[in-house]
């Protein structure tokens, strides 16, 4: 069974088609990132897994619940971290938790409530209230929120956003550690670098439409464009070197590299005209070139 699984989902606001028949499956222990730019519908295929909104047709199931027809058992199967800051002024940090768990029927639940404290760094401000917390704090409140009724899949949209690199570091090194005890995750960031370094599958949104869902090796594969800059003494490239020719800068050049083993054919090439090589860097593409490409190939 996958832990998510959304089948045409299309979602209108009068005439604007906010999603545009999406279907994709997140399976039981994925890291799952969910990319996109602004307005792709990204956070409005997360409102309808959490029951902000309804799904103008099709249909989106957690665990095997419909989050409309089997609604009560798919809202305890997710735990979501919405990207707007939503609290209650007037609670301290343990009363919010603790009322979360009331949501869910949880009693005696301080044990747990205990751990995510500490492992989101907030045990100090466990009394404090919630208006006298930074912004930052007030974060890994409401991550605390979504984990504190300890839901198999765990949805984060945009969680760094405006945060402290301490607050990043505690936060993946706590996720990781949920999602290697069996929690699934999906992720929504602008940080690709998170993704990349997090994630074993990526799906893309555009303008409502899914137009890529592959395993992170997979995506990272399909453009193999490499690239190799090289300073040389004196600074001219050899003829026969003119057609890889991407860019010069930094009294170099930047020569497209389409295959690893053509590396030693340039510095041949490059000998033979008598030059010698003052530095040189290979560079591959990450997941942002892989993604920025991916949205200017999609029609």
């Amino acid at each position: 069974m996958s832990a998510i699984v959304f089948d045409r989902v299309v979602k209108r606001y009068g005439e604007f088609e906010a999603l545009s028949g999406v279907s994709f499956a997140v399976e039981q222990g994925d890291f799952f990132a969910l990319l996109g730019p602004n307005g792709a519908g990204k956070t409005t295929l997360i409102s309808i897994l959490g029951g902000l909104a309804q799904a103008s047709s099709g249909s989106v199931t957690v665990m095997g619940h419909d989050v409309s027809a089997d609604y009560r058992p798919a809202r305890h199967a997710v735990g979501i971290v919405p990207q707007e800051l939503v609290f209650d002024p007037f609670f301290t940090v343990r009363e919010t938790l603790q009322f979360q768990s009331g949501y869910f029927g949880i009693k005696r639940n301080d044990d747990w409530i205990d751990e995510i404290l500490a492992n989101l760094g907030l045990t100090a401000k466990a009394h404090s209230n919630m208006r006298q917390l930074s912004g930052g704090m007030k974060r890994r409140v409401m991550v605390a929120q979504a984990l504190v009724h300890r839901p198999p899949v765990i949805v984060l949209d945009e969680p760094t956003a405006g945060v402290d690199v301490e607050l990043r570091q505690t936060l993946w090194a706590f996720i990781q550690k949920l999602n290697e005890a069996g929690h699934t995750i999906v992720l929504t960031t602008h940080y690709l670098e998170e993704a990349e370094a997090l994630c074993n599958r990526i799906a893309m949104l555009k303008q409502g439409r899914l137009i890529a869902l592959e395993d992170k090796a997979t995506l990272m594969k399909r453009n193999k464009a490499r690239s190799v800059f090289l300073r040389l003494k004196p600074a001219r490239l050899p003829e026969t070197l003119q057609h890889l020719l991407v860019a010069e800068r930094d009294d170099g050049f930047e020569l497209k590299l389409a295959d690893p083993d053509a590396l030693p054919g340039i510095l041949l090439a490059v000998q033979a005209c008598g030059l010698s090589i003052r530095d040189i860097d290979v560079s591959k593409p990450d997941l942002e070139d892989i993604f920025v490409e991916t949205m200017r190939g999609a029609a």
